[in-house]
């Protein structure tokens, strides 16, 4: 016969025994990384640029729990899928709240860099910089950025070249820690050009009025990080809640993709939310 008292002991070991199994499934799948590749519709593209493929990548983190090896075979990954172009959307690091010495996310900015200057793409590799890399110092992230010899696209933007056509690729700094300034990056981009906008949050893409911008490129967000069946995912640090999560997303005027990401905080855990590196193909 079973008692009561034996029934709770054995609900409370079996409870335990699901707690600890999803923790240790939960650290699995933060290192799990997969590809993700993605057709995106970018307006007024070049003939000569269709099927051009942007690796996509945000959200490093490198700290304790995200370490130097984990980066490393990130990079091989992405060197692997011999992208047109590669696309860095901040947070190197892990700073500011999560650290109470923000102090701390500075010291694996340079070994974070030593690692991403090994990326390669035909067309160059071009960043900007996360909220947490601003309040880590955003002065020693540009100069990591340009250490490493990408092209830094806070507030600027860049013309690719083919076949007598061009592309542009522009960036805006980060929507709460910088100042953004659009107008900027899309300096000289007309109406019938194809812009590409490059940021770190995309809570921008709701206030987003220049329809210039074809695409978005966000992450932020971690896909959620952890995404509970029939609910989603329980903590989005956005304003829109569920929105901005993860994919293509719509905004009022302007689409956006807003990637998964590589690393993780404040846990290093996900569940139903492996990290990405996005393989998009412009079409």
């Amino acid at each position: 016969m079973i008692t009561r008292r034996h029934f709770l002991a054995v609900a409370a070991k079996a409870t335990a025994a699901s707690v600890l199994g999803g923790s240790i499934y939960g650290l699995f799948e933060a290192k799990w990384l997969r590809v993700t590749r993605v057709e995106v519709a970018l307006p007024n593209l070049p003939a000569a640029f269709r099927g051009m493929s942007l690796a996509f990548l945000a959200d490093f983190h490198h700290s304790e729990m995200v370490p130097a090896d984990y980066i490393r075979h990130t990079v091989s990954v992405v060197n692997g899928l011999s992208p047109d172009v590669i696309l860095l959307g901040g947070d190197y690091v892990t700073a500011g709240r999560i650290y109470r010495d923000i102090g701390m996310g500075i010291k694996y900015l340079a070994p974070c860099f030593s690692i991403l200057k090994n990326l390669r793409a035909p067309n160059g590799v071009f960043a900007v910089a996360g909220n947490h890399d601003a309040r880590a110092g955003i002065r020693e992230t540009n100069k990591a950025i340009a250490a490493a010899g990408f092209v830094n696209l806070t507030n600027r933007g860049v013309w690719l070249e083919r076949a007598g056509a061009r592309l542009r690729l522009a960036g805006i700094g980060d929507f709460v820690t910088q100042r953004q300034d659009v107008f900027a990056a899309l300096s000289g981009v007309t109406a019938r050009d194809a812009a590409l906008l490059l940021t770190h949050n995309p809570d921008c893409i709701e206030y987003l009025s220049d329809t210039r911008v074809g695409l978005v490129l966000s992450g932020h967000t971690h896909g959620g990080q952890v995404v509970l069946p029939w609910i989603g995912s329980p903590i989005v640090p956005s304003a829109f809640g569920n929105k901005y999560r993860y994919g293509l997303v719509q905004g009022p005027r302007v689409p956006g993709y807003v990637t998964s990401g590589v690393g993780t905080l404040p846990l290093a855990i996900r569940v139903n939310c492996r990290p990405e590196v996005a393989l998009l193909t412009l079409v």
